[in-house]
């Protein structure tokens, strides 16, 4: 199979090629859900087409909390179904699909009240746990644990004494989500799908009634395409019902944007070898391991400004501090935060005004003939998701079509990866390289880390870490523009890589050796380098001005103060 490698050249092909040729299936919008439907379709054996207005994951897909999990709070709303759905993919995921992406992770619950608290969260850990062992997917995760004070405060001794009676510990999994999306997509056109970023809908095509394909602009290179589909899916997230109003249709549901954001601080500033969940009076708060850092999160408000650059205002922050150090010895300052981030979870309105009690549910819906709408959801659930599009796509096709296989459909780099971990000393020697260099790779790219370690072989200067952000190498910088479809410097330290959020200087210190890796790649000149270097920095500090304001509306003007460099 293609590993599918997704440089400008393919981009070009890929656009011209679905102008030339109709589709059977054009996906609108390359978030998790939209990357799934994309290879749904395309292993059903369908023509089919992705186009994204910025980014692969630079939504809500690349800004969650990195989690994949069967939402154990759900379970005390009594939504069995959804909790019992999101383990079975948590368990493929990390078994079948995507092993070197998706990692166990363990969290700590503080117990707070002797004796009946104990039973209470107990008894839904224990659910939790067997619910997913009988979904056939449980296996391979430890079970949860009851811990004694004592051993509780030996685990993670940041915890105050006074914060805790006990603990139970139980696991779940975590991701890198916008590197998961990468891999969605780059597994789509290994299956012969036509992916292009930077490629905006503006406007769909229609005869009489029915939706026969979209007008799609291109971002970069300027012009117009008009492509023609059988049936359009619309998987835009919190933009869908702008993308629905493109149709002048009333939408059969709207989609409400709820607005999260998270810190990330240095390993050495929490003290613990477990994540933590803590229970806050709106929802739960959670101390996640990351690397060398930890991610603290979540807020849960509501979000009705711009929806590409959320901001996170300086009473987010507060908010989040405050109640990570109720529980904490050593309390943590705004000098330990490294980077903030804020993402919109599209949640279905109508159900409640609180955000947090909205559904988590997704909806698919057939608005008007050839289009299908695709809403809600959360990100563990993706693949569910995809199947219910594509079988509603299926049902307008009129013809018979393959069943979903996804199920069965490993990510790039899964087939063999734990062969090559084991085989990860020998591949460090062969490469000159450290062992823990190749592990890093490993998680980040599976099997596809032998294309990584090519770049090097052929240019031994990729093999060195980059200057101020030395957990990445510089190979993996060209990498992220000749395979994996990075366009501008945003979209390396963003999403392709973690730098803008894991370290203090935000990627402002790696922004030129960024540029300057990539610009042989992408055939930028000395001015675009220049270009993207100063777009880079005046983003950053936009951030950082929107975190220094007292709300959402002066910390969303603040943020749009740093236009983007591709104008949409």
């Amino acid at each position: 199979m293609r590993t599918a490698t997704l440089g400008p050249a393919e981009r070009e092909q890929a656009l011209a090629a679905m102008a030339e040729h109709e589709l059977d299936v054009l996906v609108v919008g390359a978030g998790v859900v939209g990357a799934g439907t994309a290879l749904d379709a395309a292993t059903r054996g369908l023509a089919t087409g992705l186009v994204e207005a910025r980014d692969w994951a630079s939504g809500t897909s690349s800004r969650s909390s990195k989690l994949i999990h069967g939402g154990l709070r759900y379970l005390e709303m009594l939504d069995f179904a959804l909790v019992r759905e999101a383990l079975k993919e948590r368990g493929l995921m990390l078994q079948k699909l995507a092993p070197h992406l998706v990692k166990p992770v363990p969290f700590l619950y503080p117990l707070q009240h002797k004796g009946w608290e104990r039973l209470y969260a107990g008894s839904g850990v224990a659910l939790y746990d067997a619910m997913s062992v009988s979904s056939g997917h449980g296996r391979g995760l430890p079970a949860h644990r009851h811990l004694t004070r004592r051993h509780a405060l030996r685990a993670a001794p940041c915890l105050r004494k006074d914060a805790l009676v006990g603990a139970l510990q139980y696991y779940d999994a975590q991701v890198d989500d916008a590197r998961y999306v990468t891999t969605l997509v780059r597994t789509a056109a290994s299956y012969g799908a036509r992916v292009a970023p930077r490629a905006r809908v503006v406007g769909f095509l229609r005869e009489g009634e029915r939706v026969v394909g979209a007008r799609v602009r291109d971002v970069e290179a300027g012009g117009e395409y008009e492509i023609r589909a059988r049936q359009v899916v619309n998987a835009t997230g919190v933009w869908t019902d702008d993308t629905q109003a493109l149709i002048a249709e009333r939408g059969q549901f709207h989609v409400r944007a709820s607005k999260g954001i998270h810190l990330v601080v240095p390993k050495d500033r929490i003290h613990s070898s477990t994540g933590l969940i803590l229970r806050t009076e709106k929802s739960v708060l959670f101390v996640i391991p990351w690397g060398r850092h930890w991610i603290v999160g979540t807020t849960d408000t509501d979000w009705d400004l711009d929806k590409a650059h959320p901001a996170a205002s300086s009473a987010d922050i507060d908010y989040l501090l405050d109640h990570v150090n109720r529980v904490l010895a050593v309390p943590l300052t705004r000098d330990d935060v490294e980077g903030v981030y804020a993402g919109l979870r599209p949640l279905l309105a109508g159900e409640s005004d609180a955000t947090s009690k909205l559904s988590r549910e997704h909806t698919v819906a057939h608005p008007v003939p050839g289009l299908v709408v695709v809403a809600g959801g959360k990100y563990t659930t993706y693949r569910v998701m995809a199947k219910d599009a594509v079988d509603a796509a299926v049902h307008g096709l009129d013809q018979r079509v393959a069943d979903c296989v996804t199920e069965d459909v490993p990510l790039l780099g899964a087939e063999g990866y734990h062969a090559r971990w084991n085989g990860r000393a020998r591949t460090a020697v062969r490469h000159g390289l450290h062992v823990a260099r190749v592990e890093h790779l490993l998680n980040r790219y599976g099997t596809l880390a032998e294309e990584v370690l090519d770049l090097i072989a052929a240019d031994p200067s990729l093999g060195e870490p980059l200057a101020a952000a030395d957990d990445y190498l510089r190979a993996e910088i060209v990498y992220a523009a000749s395979h994996e479809g990075a366009r501008h410097l945003d979209d390396v330290l963003t999403r392709r890589t973690r730098i803008s959020i894991e370290t203090f200087d935000r990627g402002t210190l790696s922004a030129r050796e960024c540029a300057e890796l990539m610009a042989p790649v992408l055939g930028w000149e000395a001015d675009q380098v220049e270009r993207e270097v100063l777009h880079y920095g005046k983003r950053v500090e936009a951030e950082r001005e929107s975190q220094r304001q007292p709300d959402d509306l002066t910390a969303d003007a603040a943020r749009l103060g740093a236009p983007d460099i591709a104008p949409l």
